[in-house]
């Protein structure tokens, strides 16, 4: 029983680790969004826009930050998830889609991370991304496509920063929210199933009491 309840707990904590990551992912969403209108996904725009909407625009840097610090603890929440569900015994079957949709949550998760660093147009992330691009490349018979696709056919240019753009808002942000609301209802469902379980394991444990008490009176 102790160990039924347990689980339990640890299940709950998973519930509420899905509530926050589903919570992060709106976050990212909305205050991507609002940056939108201002971001200039150009090789000289994107940090020029992102310095205006930082020291111009009212309430530009709030955004900027709920935007940052909401990707990386999307990453962190994620991980944090998978290490409850593993303590809970949650790799069971029965969770096949909970486990499923938390692993392509922190790809998902690392993905948005991994896009936003040319975005900014910075030394640090032009030449980080530059390196990367090195090892995408040394990938056995897809490398040079992913490259090719990444950059536009050329060095890192505009057009570079135009397709990240796009994966990063249109693809990986809309995935994000999609797998986080999958993972979030596996969890209730299961949750709700255990729930029934714990519920018929005590009515048996009374059961067998009584049952118990009435041999011992007769």
């Amino acid at each position: 029983m102790q160990t039924t309840l347990l689980d339990f707990r640890l299940r709950r904590i998973s519930t509420v680790l899905s509530v926050a990551i589903l919570t992060l992912s709106l976050i990212a969403a909305i205050s991507g969004v609002l940056l939108s209108f201002y971001y200039q996904p150009t090789a000289g725009g994107a940090y020029n826009s992102l310095k205006t909407i930082s020291e111009t625009v009212n309430n530009g840097w709030l955004f900027l930050k709920a935007h940052s610090f909401a990707g990386n603890a999307l990453i962190v929440c994620g991980l944090v998830q998978i290490v409850v569900m593993f303590l809970g015994r949650q790799f069971r079957k029965s969770w096949l889609t909970a486990w499923i949709s938390g692993i392509f949550l922190v790809l998902t998760a690392i993905g948005l991370d991994w896009t936003a660093m040319i975005l900014g147009w910075t030394q640090e992330g032009y030449w980080r991304f530059n390196i990367e691009l090195g090892t995408i490349q040394a990938i056995p018979f897809i490398g040079n496509q992913l490259r090719d696709i990444l950059t536009g056919g050329n060095g890192v240019s505009s057009i570079t920063v135009e397709h990240l753009f796009a994966i990063h808002s249109y693809i990986l942000s809309v995935a994000s929210i999609v797998v986080a609301l999958v993972h979030l209802g596996g969890l209730l469902w299961q949750e709700r199933q255990m729930s029934k379980e714990m519920l018929v394991s005590e009515m048996s444990e009374i059961a067998e009491q009584g049952d118990s008490s009435a041999n011992q009176m007769v």
